[in-house]
């Protein structure tokens, strides 16, 4: 994970740029300036309509769109494995051959960077179709075996589930003497879905054939808005030990190795977002960036995602936790980007971040008396639904945070109580 907020000094030669021993002419103050209020506001869109997006996520009908929880235990083990990650590209890009990882690591985010494109303007794009639409339903099926061997998936009723315990096996006792099968991909999607995959595709080749910027933007603003959307804290303790632990790590990986900016810069995937600061002299063949890793993003907002959810649990009609962080998050990378232009050295975002995205919410707790509430992690429950599992074409799975990391559910806010579970039917979910 990428979470660096770099600027590529102005004057100077930097990785991928002229080896001939040329300088790059200083960017303008209006470039400079242009190129930070750019990287600000492209970062501020995912966290605002991926926190909102959170909130229909939780509240939805359709069990494959349940989010991602992320737990305490989950927290803890993220910088460990964050570090690993990436200590180990940093490796690899010594060992091997730079050219031929980049053209593996553009194969695997030019699929995902597709998926998430479709996940993310599929909303948008279901406005513009007409109400005659031919909308035809299809489905993705794998099944294991062949011939007489092959076996079925099974839709288990969810008595069934009960004995078998949801895994295809009966349960001792249970009377049954056949094992049922679960599925191994059953994805069901429509019309629709093809038009906005066939569209996000069109983004897909310009990235893989030209790496253009502004295609590497477009593929980080998805990853970064599913991320807000589909990965949830399941309290607000939680977030702290995340934010915590990356701002350890944040700080040790960018002031106390170069490690991170090396892999920044030679790392060609959209696990940035970048804007050049040259724009106005050489506009859209520009290529003097400034960049702003995913991690700085998506780690704050996911905090930022779940303080609204945490406002619309009090049910007092007011959004003043998620506003209030919402202005830290400003604050903390205004900040953030004013350091590094005044020392000219990629700075830890999240040094700057993670004081003002906890601390903010935290003394507005304290000032209305609802610290306690904040940090129990019960809070007030949004009713949500819980149907027939339909898996959508449009889920993918995320590069970020980084790779490895585990998430499941568990008992406690954002899990299902197990007399709902036996009863077969829509229960509240505890965010």
């Amino acid at each position: 994970m990428d979470s660096a907020l770099s600027d590529p000094h102005n004057g100077s030669v930097e990785a991928g740029g002229p080896t001939n021993g040329t300088t790059r002419p200083p960017s303008t103050p209006e470039g400079i300036a242009l190129a930070y209020g750019s990287l600000l506001l492209m970062a501020l869109l995912p966290i605002f309509f991926g926190a909102l997006r959170s909130v229909r996520c939780a509240r939805g009908k359709n069990a494959s769109d349940m989010p991602e929880t992320i737990t305490s235990r989950d927290a803890a083990r993220f910088p460990i494995i964050a570090s690993c990650t990436l200590l180990g590209l940093y490796l690899f890009f010594k060992i091997f051959s730079q050219e031929y990882i980049n053209l593996l690591l553009s194969m695997y985010f030019f699929v995902l960077g597709i998926l998430a494109l479709s996940h993310t303007i599929s909303p948008f794009m279901n406005k513009f179709f007409p109400a005659n639409f031919p909308n035809r339903q299809y489905q993705l099926l794998f099944t294991q075996g062949s011939g007489e061997n092959k076996e079925e998936p099974t839709a288990m009723p969810s008595s069934v589930q009960g004995l078998t315990g949801g895994r295809g096996s009966p349960a001792p006792g249970s009377g049954l003497t056949r094992p049922l099968c679960p599925e191994i991909i059953n994805y069901e999607f429509d019309t629709k879905d093809l038009v906005c995959l066939g569209l996000s595709s069109i983004v897909g080749v310009w990235y893989l054939l030209r790496k253009h910027w502004v295609a590497n933007n477009l593929f980080g603003l998805a990853f970064s808005l599913n991320g807000v959307e589909l990965l949830h804290l399941n309290n607000v303790s939680t977030g702290c030990i995340l934010l915590g632990g990356l701002f350890i790590y944040d700080v040790f990986w960018v002031f106390g190795t170069n490690v991170m900016v090396t892999v920044a810069k030679s790392f060609e995937a959209p696990i940035k977002l970048v804007f050049p600061q040259d724009l106005l002299e050489k506009g859209l063949e520009a290529d003097n960036f400034a960049m702003l890793g995913l991690g700085d993003i998506v780690i704050p907002g996911i905090f930022i995602a779940l303080l609204l959810r945490f406002d619309i649990s009090l049910k007092k009609n007011t959004h003043t936790y998620f506003y209030t962080s919402f202005a830290a998050y400003i604050f903390g990378l205004g900040l953030t980007i004013f350091i590094m232009h005044i020392f000219k050295h990629a700075q830890p975002a999240l040094l700057y971040l993670v004081p003002a995205c906890i601390g903010f919410p935290v003394l507005v707790a304290l000032a209305k008396g609802e610290v306690t509430e904040m940090f129990s992690g019960r809070f007030k429950k949004l009713k949500i639904g819980l149907h027939k599992p339909k898996s959508n074409l449009s889920r993918l799975p995320l590069p970020l945070p980084p790779l490895g990391t585990t998430r499941h559910r568990e008992s406690g806010a954002g899990s299902l109580s197990e007399e709902g579970a036996q009863r077969g039917r829509a229960k509240s979910w505890k965010l």
